[in-house]
């Protein structure tokens, strides 16, 4: 009998698939689990802090945790602190939305180098999260490359170009706010292998960065082909005739503003260049080494190898067959397809998933399993103390009140701030 359901992974996707089983089947008790005690995962870490609107279906998931049906568990690395196989003694069904964290390698010569960092950590550190609060990147010189020509590259390259006055209103962290504003950039070089058509930004991405007040986009009129191939999908078509026509306009500019977008298409890099942190990087096709102090992966992410949760391969997704890893056992989100994809996507994917489980399940007779009260009980036996979402609430109206004038919060970034927050409120649960 299917009636305890663990997701591991509290972001949109695992969300998603917790909204659309409870709406089919309202009997069902879910635990949610995330090794952070803060919930929502990529809305929280990922999308940028400029984008405010995106990160509002929060307030959706706030109302999905409101269920007594669900509860969210933090602070619980599943696979490494909570063994998988612990996990699915206790639960009929395992969903795996562990999503894609590992920061796809450069590969080239020098990416060893003092002032190269991937995307995953670079976006982290400007979001807040707690693992990645202390990266304190080499800002200091007037050049910077984003490798990548992605929403990722695109939403770095914004931030980084951004006037104090245009962050007023993000989330973004006051460390990032005060490096960014300090950093004396003149040169940020936007590069990708592939051309103006390949690129993966979306048309409202890029329209963002003829916008801001700082920025003036450089391109060479030379990588820009006057009309579309032809055979392309209509939709997929449409996205491009505009990426295209926005990236005319920007050649045609000739703005006085301070800082430089150069869009470098049909450019690999060669070589991050330098002795003990980065002087230049090598580009095919340039006539010299770009001077630069820093340079960003952000050419894609691969699924963890974590414990004993089952081995990413060799796209970096977990093995599976629409959604179904082995009996009982699921995935979705980016640990099933990839890093691709906005967060409705994971909406229909994540009903599809729920689907697929509640159809497998549809003629169990098996007894249902302890669930939450028979993991609760092993973790009291191992000593191990979960956040619930009651610290979130805690850490959340801490963010909030500590909040510069115009921001909706400054995020609680060090484990320690964390961690004080999360024990602050098992005391006053203890008290009462």
């Amino acid at each position: 009998m299917l009636q305890h359901i663990a997701i591991v992974g509290s972001g949109p996707s695992g969300l998603f698939c917790a909204d659309a089983l409870i709406r089919q089947n309202p009997a069902l008790r879910i635990d949610v689990f995330d090794r952070l005690p803060t919930p929502y995962g990529l809305v929280r870490f990922g999308v940028a802090p400029d984008h405010q609107g995106t990160k509002a279906i929060t307030r959706q998931f706030d109302r999905l945790f409101a269920n007594q049906q669900i509860r969210f568990c933090g602070k619980l690395e599943v696979g490494t602190t909570l063994p998988l196989a612990v996990l699915r003694q206790f639960y009929d069904a395992v969903i795996l939305a562990v999503g894609a964290h590992q920061d796809r390698p450069l590969g080239i010569p020098g990416a060893g180098l003092a002032g190269v960092y991937g995307s995953m950590a670079f976006v982290g550190w400007y979001n807040g999260h707690p693992d990645f609060a202390g990266l304190a990147p080499l800002l200091d010189r007037p050049g910077l490359a984003v490798i990548g020509q992605g929403n990722v590259a695109v939403d770095i390259a914004r931030l980084l170009g951004k006037s104090p006055a245009e962050l007023a209103s993000s989330d973004i962290c006051a460390h990032a706010a005060r490096a960014i504003q300090a950093a004396p950039l003149s040169d940020i070089y936007m590069i990708g292998r592939r051309g103006p058509v390949e690129a993966s930004f979306t048309s409202a991405e890029l329209a963002e960065l003829g916008k801001l007040e700082r920025v003036r986009p450089v391109l060479r009129r030379s990588d820009l082909p006057e009309n579309l191939p032809s055979g392309l999908d209509p939709s997929e078509a449409k996205v491009k005739e505009r990426n295209l026509q926005l990236l005319h306009d920007y050649a045609a500019r000739d703005d006085d503003k301070p800082v430089r977008l150069h869009f470098l298409f049909h450019s690999a890099p060669q070589a991050i260049l330098g002795d003990q942190r980065v002087e230049a990087l090598a580009v095919a096709g340039g006539t010299k080494p770009l001077e630069l102090g820093c340079v960003i992966g952000a050419i894609g992410y691969s699924t963890q190898a974590l414990g004993d949760l089952p081995a990413p391969d060799a796209a970096g997704r977990l093995p599976n067959q629409d959604g179904l890893i082995e009996a009982g056992l699921y995935t979705l989100g980016w640990a099933k397809r990839g890093p691709s994809g906005t967060i409705p996507t994971n909406r229909s994917e994540a009903k599809a998933v729920a689907d697929r489980l509640l159809a497998d399940f549809a003629d169990d007779t098996a007894p249902a399993k302890a669930g939450g009260a028979g993991l609760d009980a092993w973790l009291r036996q191992q000593g191990i103390i979960a956040s619930d979402f009651a610290a979130w609430k805690r850490i959340e109206a801490r963010e909030a009140a500590a909040a510069r004038p115009g921001a909706p919060r400054e995020k609680l970034a060090q484990w320690a701030e964390l961690d004080q927050a999360i024990q602050d409120t098992q005391q006053q649960q203890a008290q009462q």
